[in-house]
């Protein structure tokens, strides 16, 4: 009688720890999605904003797909004119922007192994999204890397 009791609890435990389990994993996803659809401020093809400059704004995702709009801006920097459109966001860090989230997409290095990197006209940027004067018909570009 006691042997069959123990296997009772016994079985009654691996059964809480595996429906735990399966809630817990099916809590786990991806932070960003793997289309463009009505999260993302940017599908492809759109002019955001309005102002004197004006640039092409390309994001990659982590499945290498890319969308584009073109920005109308009267700011000065791009970062500003991206975080303007709610495009962009991220946090202070000792180096400038720490970038978190691109078209509503989020990848922090810390929890992803993945982060946002940012490209000028095909090139890796030399200055953070932050401190890059945007300049009439650039492409400016958040990869996932």
């Amino acid at each position: 009688m006691k042997s069959s009791m123990k296997k009772l609890l016994s079985f009654i435990l691996c059964a809480v720890l595996i429906a735990a389990m399966a809630l817990f994993a099916t809590g786990c996803k991806a932070t960003a999605p793997d289309d463009y659809g009505d999260t993302n401020v940017i599908t492809g093809g759109e002019t955001l904003g309005e102002g004197s400059r004006q640039f092409t704004f390309t994001v990659v995702d982590v499945n290498g797909k890319e969308v584009s709009a073109t920005i109308k801006t009267d700011e000065k920097i791009v970062g500003d004119a991206l975080m303007a459109l709610d495009l962009l966001a991220g946090e202070e860090g000792p180096y400038g922007l720490y970038v978190k989230t691109v078209n509503s997409m989020t990848y922090e290095y810390e929890k992803d192994g993945k982060y946002w990197s940012f490209y000028v006209n095909g090139e890796y940027a030399v200055t953070g999204v932050d401190m890059t004067e945007i300049v009439d018909g650039a492409t400016y570009t958040m990869k996932v890397e």
